[in-house]
């Protein structure tokens, strides 16, 4: 230990490494420990290793006045290694701080950062205790003052909530308005032409694609790949430096900062996409860069009986051990930080089923669910889960507590397969355009329960959807889970690029009539980025290795005239749903078959000749049109001031059907006159002249088509 440096005990929280003005507390959790060296790098990468000898409550802790901010660290554990029962501690490995602000340098792949000979057979065998430093990420000490001047979180209500689903770098790189040193970054995002983008397509709620720390690869980078998507995260409390525009480790936290201050000032939300179920260290085979190597049993779930392997329910090779209480710590140290310190509002958890794994089994009371709840930070934000879980046979839809939403992926398969004329789909889809009272109508749910979407970020943009039959991958590894068992797309006609102008009328129809359904559903709506402006991966329903033009925005095809118009149709249903209350209700609607009177129920659902559906009409084979009444008189909720809401009544009408229907719309006591106000079989998805239908009126609707009628004559009762 040098002599210029000098120590104090410390204290054992906050976890990670905390500066207060003259010094920095260095906090580190480990049960299996028998020893713990702090280790300072200095520019020339020379080390100073000073040994941490207060633990209390398995925490190691230390003082070091006058060590601050940009101070470079990692740590050496020593302690058994054994793996067959589970014990990975290497001092030969210099360990990253799970509770680092920020990183510096890199992880190159060296054979180094592997604590067993990867030329050893069979592989994970023998010892490799060659010292990993140089080769490895070095945690950094932060200032964490920022001045947030007068920011506060926008607070969007659920029911007014559109997201925006996007990716920091695929964002901003090509955006010509975007200066070039700042394109890929978080000041890029917080640039101006972007934040006004999202202001005028209307969207409320930005969710980002992982930022937090994630690891590179080596299985990538030797194909010449890197990690796009950004699943694969080390540091759940540091922004992913690469996404930053500044140099200095100290600023890359204030530059996040800063963007998420922007969006704020702009009334926008910032949600991010949190990857809690696994880190990057993967399975056996994985580096020992963090976790493994500072307590492996504690901090993965390993197989029973076999605990050199790790229990994978995420197909990434290890899962979190959200039964042990500092794993669990962790997680929700991180949670509040984002929220408190970062300022987000919200998150949508990646995989989030694995998290509710205390046995065998998804529990809607697990431990890591009854934290939340209960905690006074993360309860209050956004809450959004993915509940796919690779180890309970996919999705596990509607299993999660009251203040949780999760993404719909029934909502995605049942709208996608309505429209490319599957038999027998109508029932549910009347269900998912509701707000799938069936999956989330128990424990007080809301319609907000549900995010619906059509297309996100794992599959085809919807411009591929109506484009192909199949997906046409570039090689890039495969990812090792697909995340949509079948794509459910239909390329019209013709697989992936055309002349034929018939087959790509048919497909810019069927893009409106995606995004109609979407908007005006019940629920919570989710765009995936460059959708709305007609996004392509030529074919690729996986880009997750494709860092390149493959995946970013191509804010060039804004310039076509057919995208332009495309993207003014998707800005008009935003302001549609965000005008008309009866298109975004806040508890689910009644339902079931009207009466003579009206005025008291809030739908109706008719055959194409405006009679009332019967339950032999739900039932029916064909089931690929129907006519949905919404009540705007008869809305029950309140507004946030006690008063009675009060809005336009509507009609939609759907006709997935190849030809043409004759619609007729229903007797004057549901309104005695409508103007049309979408027609998706425009070319600009809206009539260019007005047009007004009696009651009791006709409609030829031609073949996948959605119209949208409102109200402008009230009903008139005998």
């Amino acid at each position: 230990m040098s002599k210029n440096i000098t120590t104090l005990p410390g204290h054992r929280s906050p976890l990670g490494a905390t500066y207060d003005g003259a010094g920095t507390n260095f906090a580190l959790f480990s049960q299996v420990a028998e020893a713990v060296e702090l280790c300072l790098i200095d520019e020339d990468n020379n080390e100073t290793r000073i040994p941490v000898t207060e633990v209390h409550a398995y925490v190691w802790h230390i003082y070091l006045p006058g060590v601050g901010p940009g101070q470079r660290y990692g740590y050496r554990v020593h302690g058994p290694y054994d793996p067959e029962n589970g014990l990975r501690c290497d001092p030969s490995k210099l360990l990253v701080d799970p509770y680092a602000r920020v990183f510096d340098g890199e992880f190159d792949g060296h054979a180094s950062l592997y604590s067993y000979d990867i030329h050893s057979q069979p592989p994970g065998t023998g010892r490799n205790t060659e010292d990993s430093l140089g080769h490895t990420r070095l945690s950094t000490v932060i200032n964490p003052y920022f001045d947030w001047k007068n920011d506060r979180h926008p607070n969007i209500p659920d029911n007014e909530m559109v997201i925006y689903e996007t990716h920091v770098k695929g964002m901003t790189q090509t955006h010509p308005e975007v200066p070039e040193e700042i394109r890929g970054t978080y000041a890029g995002m917080a640039h101006p032409a972007i934040i006004e983008y999202f202001k005028d397509l209307g969207v409320t709620s930005v969710e980002l694609m992982p930022v937090h720390q994630f690891l590179q690869d080596d299985r990538l980078r030797e194909l010449g790949l890197r990690n796009y998507w950004g699943y694969n995260t080390f540091g759940f409390f540091a922004p992913h430096t690469e996404y930053a525009a500044a140099q200095n480790p100290g600023e890359m936290v204030a530059e996040f900062k800063a963007m998420v201050r922007a969006y704020h000032d702009a009334g926008l939300e910032v949600i991010l996409d949190v990857v809690y179920n696994h880190t990057a260290e993967g399975n056996h085979l994985g580096p020992t860069i963090a976790f493994r190597g500072i307590d492996n049993a504690a901090y993965y779930r390993l197989v029973d009986g076999d605990a050199r392997h790790y229990m994978d329910y995420t197909g990434t090779g290890n899962s979190l051990n959200v039964r042990h209480p500092y794993s669990l710590q962790m997680i929700m140290d991180s949670l509040r930080y984002w929220v408190e310190e970062m300022h987000v509002d919200g998150f949508r958890f990646d995989l989030a089923a694995t998290l509710a794994r205390e046995l065998n089994d998804v529990d809607k009371l697990a431990t890591f669910f009854d934290l939340v709840q209960q905690d006074p930070v993360v309860s209050q934000v956004k809450l959004i889960a993915e509940p796919w879980d690779i180890g309970h046979d996919g999705y596990q839809v509607g299993n999660f507590p009251p203040i949780w939403s999760e993404w719909n992926g029934k909502y995605r398969d049942t709208v996608r397969d309505f429209w490319r004329g599957e038999p027998s789909t109508l029932g549910e889809f009347a269900s998912r355009l509701t707000g799938s009272s069936d999956l989330y109508g128990n424990n007080d749910r809301r319609p907000t329960a549900s995010i619906n979407f059509i297309t996100a970020h794992d599959g085809f943009t919807l411009k591929d959807l109506v484009s192909y039959n199949e997906k046409h991958n570039a090689a890039n590894g495969e990812d090792n889970r697909d995340g949509e068992s079948h794509n459910r797309s239909w390329n019209h006609g013709e697989e992936g690029d055309t002349d034929n102008e018939d087959v790509l009328k048919l497909r810019r129809r069927q893009m409106r009539n995606f995004m109609t359904t979407l908007l005006l559903s019940q629920g919570t709506p989710m765009i995936a980025h460059g959708d709305e402006f007609g996004r392509t991966q030529h074919g690729n329903n996986n880009v997750y290795a494709q860092d390149n033009e493959l995946s970013w925005m191509d804010w060039s095809l804004l310039d076509r005239e057919k995208n332009a118009n495309f993207h003014k149709f998707v800005q008009r249903l935003i302001n549609i749903r965000r005008n008309h209350p009866v298109f975004r209700r806040r508890r689910f609607l009644d339902g079931g078959p009207l009466g003579a009177d009206v005025r008291d129920r809030d739908i109706a659902w008719m055959v194409p000749s405006g009679k009332l559906m019967t339950q032999d009409d739900w039932g029916h084979h064909f089931g690929r049109s129907l006519m949905v009444y919404l009540n705007g008189d008869a809305i029950t909720e309140t507004d946030e001031h006690g008063q009675h809401i009060e809005d336009d009544s509507f009609i939609l009408i759907f006709n997935a059907h190849h030809e043409s229907i004759e619609f007729t719309l229903p007797p004057k006591h549901f309104g005695a006159q409508w103007k049309l106000v979408v027609d998706t079989s425009d070319a600009g998805g809206y009539p260019d002249h007005e047009a007004l239908i009696d009651a009791e009126g006709t409609l030829e609707v031609l073949g996948r088509t959605t119209m949208v009628l409102k109200q402008t004559a009230p009903p008139e009762f005998e």
